[in-house]
């Protein structure tokens, strides 16, 4: 029997492939953040509006995430990211080419279902590589994403400078995110821990898991007003130009992606409690220094800071959402996931309704209460 000289060396093409997927993702998310004021603009969109096509993904992606653990658990990350791909890049690249609101609410439904099957599975697969190799890795896979994120915030924010149209960006961003994804996929773990045999049919995940999507949903919400609402934040809280909060958002991401490949260090010396709650209030008290002051230099600076205090949200989380005893890591992740992205994708909407009964500025506030609710629950992770 041969065997691999090291198991570092032969999970390698996995974990390049891995880390190819959080960057296509992030490029993603990145772009639908610089462009939440394309789409506003495209479609005519009151606040209330945006709310609902941004309710529209959370609902997809919710539903998703009630079957996703099982299924990936069943068919593995290898299998299910082509198909989570090609709907991902169908839906990004036609979202602001439809002729209608109707139109634009079921393109965003079906956003969030694609997006949160990949989410799943790129989680899965680098819970199980960080168990397999030995070694902290999780952080610098997120570390990824965020640089994706950046990259994708940034590149759009230096297209919309040049003049280059909403639509044409986000088109080719979905054509390279889907050649990227299917290039990587075919290199994922061919084997994934079997989804324990249960009786009957759906159940409520074990309190552990419900702890843990609680304190994720805090650290989610957090991220999805950054996401969804920072760029608009500049332009109408502080007159800036779009380019100027896409400049804010990228160095967000910027910031997160530094903190966490800094990250898995920071986990192997750190205890998670402690982690989370310095993180979330280093995250609340740059975020409303921002809101007080209202200057755009500091603003873009609090940008930084609060995506280095949330940084490790994520990571620390999910892993702990995959290593519970009993439960497939798909399983696990995803029923954290599906808790904690009631945060990332319902909270954006409620800043909406927020803003639209009172002020954009007021409604960021909410991830200051975020970040807050974080800090005082991480000692749950005990």
């Amino acid at each position: 029997m041969n065997l691999p000289s090291s198991p570092a060396r032969a999970l390698r093409p996995a974990r390049i492939a891995v880390r190819c997927l959080f960057f296509a993702f992030g490029t993603v998310t990145g772009a639908w953040g610089a462009h939440v004021p394309s789409a506003k603009a495209r479609y005519a969109l009151s606040e209330a509006e945006l709310s609902l096509a941004l309710l529209a993904a959370a609902a997809g992606a919710v539903m998703a995430l009630l079957v996703a653990g099982r299924l990936i658990g069943q068919h593995g990350p290898r299998r299910v990211v082509p198909v989570a791909t090609v709907v991902l890049a169908a839906a990004l690249g036609t979202l602001l080419l439809h002729g209608g609101f109707a139109a634009l609410l079921a393109t965003m439904w079906l956003f969030g279902v694609a997006g949160a099957f990949y989410d799943v599975s790129i989680n899965a697969e680098g819970t199980l590589l960080e168990e397999r190799s030995g070694f902290k890795v999780v952080s610098g896979f997120h570390g990824m994403w965020s640089l994706g994120a950046m990259a994708g915030a940034g590149g759009c924010s230096a297209l919309l400078a040049a003049g280059v149209p909403a639509a044409w960006q986000l088109a080719g961003l979905a054509v390279g995110v889907l050649v990227l994804s299917l290039a990587a996929a075919p290199a994922l773990l061919p084997d994934h821990p079997p989804v324990p045999a249960r009786a009957g049919g759906w159940r409520l995940p074990p309190r552990r898991l419900l702890l843990l999507g609680a304190l994720a949903a805090c650290g989610l919400l957090a991220e999805g007003v950054i996401y969804d609402w920072s760029v608009l934040w500049f332009t109408q809280s502080l007159a800036q130009s779009q380019a100027v909060g896409g400049l804010g958002y990228a160095a967000f991401a910027a910031a997160m992606a530094a903190s966490r490949f800094g990250g898995d260090a920071l986990r192997s010396r750190i205890a998670a409690p402690r982690l989370l709650a310095a993180s979330a209030l280093l995250a609340a008290a740059a975020m409303a220094l921002a809101l007080l002051v209202q200057q755009p230099v500091l603003a873009i600076v609090a940008m930084a800071v609060v995506g280095a205090g949330l940084a490790n949200v994520v990571p620390i989380l999910f892993v702990a959402g995959g290593r519970q005893p009993g439960v497939a890591p798909a399983a696990g992740i995803a029923a954290v996931s599906s808790i904690g992205y009631v945060g990332l994708l319902a909270g954006p909407p409620i800043v909406g309704f927020i803003a639209h009964a009172s002020s954009l500025n007021t409604a960021m506030a909410t991830l200051v209460a975020a970040a807050l609710a974080l800090a005082a629950g991480a000692r749950l992770l005990r």
